[in-house]
């Protein structure tokens, strides 16, 4: 499959609702209709739709499909191996059938060793038109989310190895953050009680604003929280530019400098 292939591009003009997907195979292009199945795995016609990893016996005969229901596609995971979508989703055989987007949808289909096959899935949008050059069109900015000094130091602090870039980054812990907040706000008086509340401030407002990251677990109202769900807040306020690494000269700074 060649790069000006590939269903990043866009599509050409079809109605809206039409399932596109390929792989390095092929692809098809599938008009929406109640109880249409797409089958894609590395099987041959009439047994699937799409072939993917034909030569890669991990991956299953038919190991996944779309089904066209409640005026959507359906993704589901029909293999034995796992099916991987954007931000790290996983999907397992016994995974509820996840709805697509309108527009652009890779995913990965794990295969041998370290070996993945990539399917491409493009769902025409009713206004959807083929990408174009745009060269002279302006880049819109990144959405930021709105943080009160207090705040961006503490996530500063919490979130120094995202900032730096290290592999596998994890937050501080809130006994270390409260030891270093200590240390740079001179005459403030930081607990991991305050840490947690000020965290879970922040959880609760960027939720309501529709953050891209999980941050709350079911009747979760802001309290305490387990590691991964400030994992998710760290790594969502790097990914939006909210937080950047010019920033780590609120804790490389010396104390008497900084004015919180």
């Amino acid at each position: 499959m060649h790069d000006s292939d590939s269903l990043a591009r866009g599509v050409a003009p079809a109605s809206a609702g039409t399932l596109h997907a390929r792989s390095v195979g092929g692809g098809i292009q599938v008009v929406p209709r109640a109880g249409r199945t797409v089958r894609f795995g590395r099987g041959e016609e009439p047994d699937v739709d799409l072939c993917v990893g034909e030569g890669d016996l991990r991956v299953s005969r038919r190991h996944g499909e779309l089904r066209y229901d409640d005026r959507r596609w359906w993704l589901r995971n029909t293999g034995q191996q796992l099916v991987r979508l954007p931000r790290g989703r996983l999907m397992h055989g016994s995974t509820d059938p996840v709805p697509l987007a309108e527009g652009y949808t890779p995913l990965f289909v794990e295969g041998s060793g370290l070996r993945e096959h990539l399917v491409e899935l493009y769902v025409t949008g009713a206004d959807q038109q083929r990408l174009g050059p745009r060269r002279r069109a302006g880049t819109p900015p990144p959405k930021r989310w709105p943080l009160d000094d207090d705040e961006r130091l503490l996530l500063v602090v919490l979130g120094q190895r995202y900032l730096r870039h290290e592999e596998a980054p994890r937050p501080l812990s809130y006994r270390q953050a409260a030891e270093e907040l200590n240390y740079l706000s001179v005459g403030a008086s930081w607990s991991e009680r305050r840490i947690d509340y000020r965290v879970g401030v922040v959880r609760q407002r960027l939720n309501d604003g529709g953050f891209p990251q999980t941050l709350l677990q079911g009747a979760d109202s802001g309290g305490p929280c387990d590691d991964n769900l400030i994992h998710n807040l760290l790594k969502g306020l790097v990914e939006s530019t909210t937080l950047v690494p010019p920033d780590l000269r609120l804790i490389d700074d010396d104390p008497e400098d900084l004015a919180f």
